[in-house]
C-alpha cells in the first residue's frame, strides 16, 4: 500500500487527490491519512491541500524497497526488492534466496554492509548511508532458448559496469569511464566496484549474483583509499538521489542485459564498451598468478577479454578472472 501511494505521488509537480488515493487501494480515507503519517514520520515532506490533494514535496535520502519499487521504470529487474539497514553482505544474502528460489531480478540492498567483498577477497565494508551496495539475482540459464553457458557469465560484469556508467552520467551529470573488468571511475578514481559470483553445474548457470559498490556519500576516505577511490558526494558537491540512480541502473542494464544475452558476448555492446574504457592505447600492467608483463592496451574483443599487445608485438587476450590490470603510473 506504502508503495502504491509513494508511486502515485512519484510527480511533485501535480497533486493527487485523496478520493484517487482511497479509490485506487480500496481503503478508507482514515487509511490513507494513517499512512501519509507514517510516511511523514519517515521523512517524507507531503503537502496537503484541500480540494486539490497530497503531493510529496522532498524525499528523504532512503532506499527502503517502497522507495525503490516506486521509482522504477525497469520491466523486471528490482522488481522483488529486499532492504536491510545493516548486513553482512547482499551478494552474501542473494544467493541465500536463490539457493531458496527467488526470482530473476530480485534486487537485494542494504545502507550498512558489515562483511562485502570486493574481487580476489578484498573486503568491501560500507558505513551507513555513504554508498548503495546492492546485488541482483538473475538466472540466465532458466531457458533453453538464451542458455548462457558458465565461461561467458563473467561478461556480465562489464554488462554491469556500462550500466552503472551510463547512470551515473544520466543521474548525476559526472563524466566516468570503465577500469577492465569491473571499476567505475572518475576523476581517476574508483566510485564503483562490481563483484559478480554464480552458482553452475558444468554446462549450467543456477544462478549469477552480481553486487555492486556505489560511493555515494562519502565526504572523505581514509588516508589508505583517499588516493584510489572517490565519492558522488565529492563530485557533485552534494549527495546523489540514490534511489533514482538504482531506478536508471535497472533500466540501463536491462537494456544492455537484452542486447547481451542475444548473442552471449560483446557484438552489441564493444563499441560503446571501448568508448567507455579508461586507458585504452596506454601502456598497462597486467598481473595475474605466477606472471606480469607490460603491453600496450588495445581495448575489448566480442567475448570482454583485454586485448594487451606485448612489445615484442604479439597480442594477449586477458580474461577477466583473478587478473589485475593497472596504469603503468597509478591506479588507472
Amino acid at each position: 500500500m506504502k508503495t502504491t501511494i509513494l508511486s502515485m505521488l512519484s510527480d511533485k509537480d501535480s497533486y493527487v487527490s485523496g478520493q484517487a488515493l482511497c479509490e485506487k487501494l480500496q481503503v478508507s480515507r482514515t487509511a490513507v491519512w494513517k499512512i501519509m503519517n507514517q510516511l511523514r514520520e519517515e521523512g517524507y515532506e507531503i503537502e496537503s491541500v484541500p480540494s486539490k490533494g497530497y503531493r510529496i514535496t522532498k524525499r528523504p535520502d532512503r532506499i527502503t524497497a517502497e522507495e525503490i519499487i516506486s521509482r522504477l521504470h525497469s520491466d523486471w529487474a528490482a522488481r522483488q526488492v529486499y532492504y536491510y539497514e545493516s548486513i553482512d553482505s547482499t551478494n552474501n544474502e542473494a544467493k541465500r534466496l536463490a539457493e531458496e528460489g527467488a526470482a530473476a531480478g530480485t534486487l537485494v540492498v542494504a545502507e550498512e554492509q558489515v562483511q562485502g567483498k570486493g574481487r580476489r577477497g578484498r573486503s568491501w565494508v560500507t558505513p551507513a548511508r555513504t554508498a548503495i551496495a546492492m546485488s541482483l539475482l538473475l538466472r540466465p540459464g532458466q531457458s533453453e532458448n538464451v542458455r548462457l553457458q558458465p565461461a561467458h557469465a563473467p561478461m556480465l560484469t562489464l554488462v554491469m559496469g556500462m550500466a552503472v556508467a551510463a547512470a551515473c552520467r544520466e543521474v548525476c551529470d559526472v563524466e566516468v569511464g570503465i577500469k577492465w573488468p569491473n571499476d567505475v571511475v572518475a576523476d581517476g578514481k574508483k566510485i564503483c566496484g562490481i563483484l559478480t559470483e554464480m552458482s553452475c553445474e558444468m554446462d549450467y548457470i543456477n544462478y549469477v549474483v552480481i553486487g555492486i559498490g556505489i560511493n555515494t556519500g562519502v565526504e572523505q576516505f581514509p588516508p589508505e583509499l583517499s588516493r584510489t577511490a572517490v565519492s558522488l558526494h565529492t563530485l557533485m558537491g552534494h549527495r546523489p538521489d540514490r534511489a533514482k540512480l538504482i531506478d536508471v541502473c535497472m533500466e540501463k542494464f536491462e537494456q544492455y542485459y537484452d542486447l547481451f544475452m542475444g548473442t552471449q558476448d560483446f557484438t552489441y555492446l564493444q563499441e560503446e564498451y571501448n568508448a567507455l574504457l579508461l586507458g585504452r592505447g596506454d601502456r598497462v600492467r597486467v598481473l595475474s598468478p605466477g606472471r606480469e608483463f607490460e603491453g600496450i592496451s588495445c581495448g575489448i574483443d566480442d567475448r570482454g577479454e583485454l586485448l594487451v599487445r606485448r612489445e615484442d608485438g604479439t597480442l594477449e587476450k586477458i580474461f577477466a578472472g583473478e587478473v589485475s590490470v593497472r596504469g603503468i603510473y597509478g591506479y588507472v
